[in-house]
């Protein structure tokens, strides 16, 4: 097996810093002014974790690619983190919001398009009744509170080194002695999470049936397969003793599909056909435009209904005044219909596994020691010999140099991959040429730091 050499990587990784500061004089000058208001200079704290010296700033995008202010172009295999795996600025969706804006912007009130966007996700994952979000966190604090609500039950189970946007339930994470913690990072709990939330390790089914028979258990948060630690796929068997353990146990399912909506149409639950009690929906629904949706059964439905009254229904701590916005509802309509269709996955799955086997090919060349898993439209390589089956194993396997030097590598190299992980996701404007971009930046980054 070949090794990187840390020394050669160390000095790789100064060289790019460099070349990335002579090639955006613009976006300097702008992170520069930028410090005088915004805090460390960017909108939001996160995004000083992109590679280099300072942020880019962008001017301009379409498709699969974008513009920077210095003028140079990007392949895109970021889109937002999948808040634009539709592609930046889709014809068919900016036709619709075009229209809706001269036709005013939010009502608190109905249009048709709800209609027909909760009619097409019904379709989609087979659950019959939808609501509108703003966002997937807002979905998921909403169905959270409907599952303690209906079973009258305090805790929320989740799976190590979770994914569920801000929920404070998600960020709690299993100590080394097995006691539940609060997530290195999480600022300002408002309890201890381990008042909140009982944490196991995803496809430890022992685990899950030990917590999930102390009977406190509202619902289970999960996604159906991890992904902000990397992709870590199911066992088989794992999704149909999780589905019954809930059931045995009293608790309910949800599946956050916000990330693995990447899986097909209608996600992994449509893709594995999972049966969960509730789904959730944000990022790319609406072509960019903050949305998000969640669905539940009949029965849920019929529970929830009779513990809740019109006269308290705005007072309950679900809801909020833009959600389900007549301009939002025009782009989740455009989208559903136009953008996100099934030719289009077709096209976006095969190119994940172009993507897939160029970098594997570089990885086999040089007899490295890592992986690529793929889910649907999103694949992410690994620095570690074999797929991890948890969120501890994924953590362990994370190299920060590394991977600060092979993004920004690639990003000198006129492609942009996640910051926060080794993904790349394919929109249906991505091209093969696009992919091929990729892998060769891929191979010669890897080329200029092993030993």
């Amino acid at each position: 097996m070949s090794a990187i050499d840390r020394q050669r990587l160390e000095r790789a990784l100064l060289a790019e810093e460099a070349a990335f500061a002579r090639a955006h004089p613009r976006s300097r000058a702008l992170f520069e002014r930028a410090k005088a208001h915004l805090h460390d200079g960017v909108p939001m704290g996160w995004m000083t974790r992109w590679p280099g010296p300072f942020p880019l700033f962008v001017d301009r995008a379409q498709g699969a690619r974008f513009r920077d202010v210095d003028g140079l172009e990007y392949v895109d295999l970021c889109l937002g983190d999948t808040g634009a795996m539709t592609g930046h600025a889709p014809p068919a969706a900016v036709a619709a919001m075009k229209a809706q804006l001269d036709r005013g912007l939010t009502f608190m009130l109905p249009t048709e398009d709800a209609v027909e966007v909760s009619a097409e996700l019904a379709r989609r994952f087979s659950l019959p009744y939808w609501q509108l979000a703003t966002t997937a966190t807002d979905a998921n604090r909403s169905v959270i509170r409907m599952a303690r609500e209906i079973t009258g039950r305090p805790r929320v189970l989740v799976f190590n080194w979770c994914y569920h946007g801000t929920v404070d339930e998600a960020f709690a994470t299993l100590r080394p002695d097995g006691t539940v913690g609060p997530r290195p990072g999480n600022l300002g709990p408002p309890v201890d999470p381990a008042v909140t939330t009982r944490v196991v390790e995803f496809n430890d089914v022992p685990a899950l049936e030990r917590e999930l028979a102390r009977g406190d258990v509202a619902c289970v948060l999960a996604e159906p397969a991890m992904t902000n630690i990397g992709i870590v796929l199911p066992d088989p068997g794992f999704h149909p003793a999780l589905r019954a353990l809930t059931r045995e146990h009293g608790a309910l399912l949800v599946n956050d599909e916000t990330h693995t909506l990447s899986a097909g149409p209608g996600g992994c639950t449509a893709a594995w056909g999972l049966d969960p009690d509730f789904v959730t929906v944000g990022k790319p629904l609406a072509s960019g435009i903050p949305a998000a949706v969640y669905g539940f059964t009949a029965e849920v439905a019929r529970l929830f209904r009779a513990r809740t009254s019109v006269e308290l229904a705005d007072s309950g701590g679900i809801g909020g005044t833009l959600a389900g916005n007549a301009l939002a509802l025009a782009a989740l309509r455009a989208t559903l219909r136009e953008v996100l269709t099934p030719d289009a996955y077709a096209g976006m799955i095969a190119l994940a596994s172009r993507f897939a086997a160029g970098v594997e090919q570089v990885i086999a060349e040089h007899r490295l020691p890592w992986i690529v898993k793929r889910l649907g439209a999103r694949a992410e390589y690994w620095f570690r010999p074999t797929p991890p089956r948890n969120g501890a194993e994924a953590a362990a396997a994370v190299d920060p140099l590394l991977d600060r030097y092979m993004h920004l590598a690639a990003l000198n190299r006129g492609v942009l991959v996640t910051p926060f992980h080794n993904m790349a996701l394919m929109c249906p404007a991505t091209t093969a040429e696009d992919v091929d971009r990729h892998t060769a930046a891929f191979g010669q980054s890897v080329q200029a730091v092993l030993a």
